[in-house]
């Protein structure tokens, strides 16, 4: 699957803003002057950090999802991202069980390397069991990243988002293909759940990946592109 700012393997680069807010009397007056504040993410390159989170034996997995630092401030805490994953299709994993340890990323926020927020998998519909299914068959599934460091604070959540199957093996064009599904089920018209709707803009960045194999985890070939999401609530 989602790119790391939220940087989405998903891997998403946390939410946080740029700099600290000063008191706003009137509700309009904070979201006007969050929205000048905020940026949408910081290249993890710019602070020596990078696209690739840490997969072990040099290798990588590329954070090809960002949720944009300019959401809605509730979509970027870790329950409003959960809720939003799971009008896309993602939810926690089977009964609270981890597969397989944690990866860690550096999104050059002044925080070094730091581990996956947390890790969603494809519920196939069942956001309470569906995980279960996507444990055995395999399926898409994300990790997750804050960048709220203190040199680089966008809030931003990146994601790696992938498709595996036979034993989580993640398939031929995986990254890719992960990605691309994700953004399809985030971007359909009349996302909700639990009764919250989502109006997502999506834009396709270039220059933070490179197109190739190099460094990537199980040798797979991507083709560069990060996409970047903006949500927001209706």
């Amino acid at each position: 699957m989602i790119f790391a700012s939220a940087l989405i393997a998903l891997q998403i680069i946390g939410f946080a803003l740029a700099s600290p807010l000063q008191p706003r009397a009137v509700a309009k007056d904070e979201h006007e002057y969050r929205q000048k504040k905020a940026v949408a993410y910081y290249s993890p390159a710019s602070g020596g950090g990078s696209m690739l989170d840490n997969a072990g034996d040099g290798f990588g997995e590329p954070l090809n999802v960002i949720i944009s630092g300019l959401s809605d401030p509730t979509v970027l805490t870790d329950a409003g991202f959960l809720n939003f994953a799971r009008a896309a299709g993602l939810s926690t994993e089977c009964l609270g069980l981890h597969l397989g340890a944690p990866q860690s990323a550096n999104l050059g926020d002044g925080h070094g390397p730091v581990n996956q927020t947390t890790e969603l998998r494809q519920d196939f519909g069942d956001v309470l069991l569906g995980t279960c299914l996507e444990s055995l068959v395999g399926g898409n599934h994300l990790r997750v990243f804050r960048q709220n460091g203190p040199t680089a604070n966008s809030g931003a959540l990146v994601s790696s988002e992938q498709d595996v199957e036979q034993s989580h093996n993640i398939i031929p064009n995986g990254y890719d293909i992960g990605r691309d599904n994700f953004v399809t089920s985030a971007t359909a018209a009349g996302l909700s759940y639990n009764n919250v709707k989502y109006s997502v803009k999506s834009e396709t960045v270039s220059g933070l990946l490179q197109p190739g194999s190099s460094g990537i985890n199980h040798g797979i070939s991507i083709d560069g592109n990060v996409i970047l999401l903006t949500v927001h609530t209706a």
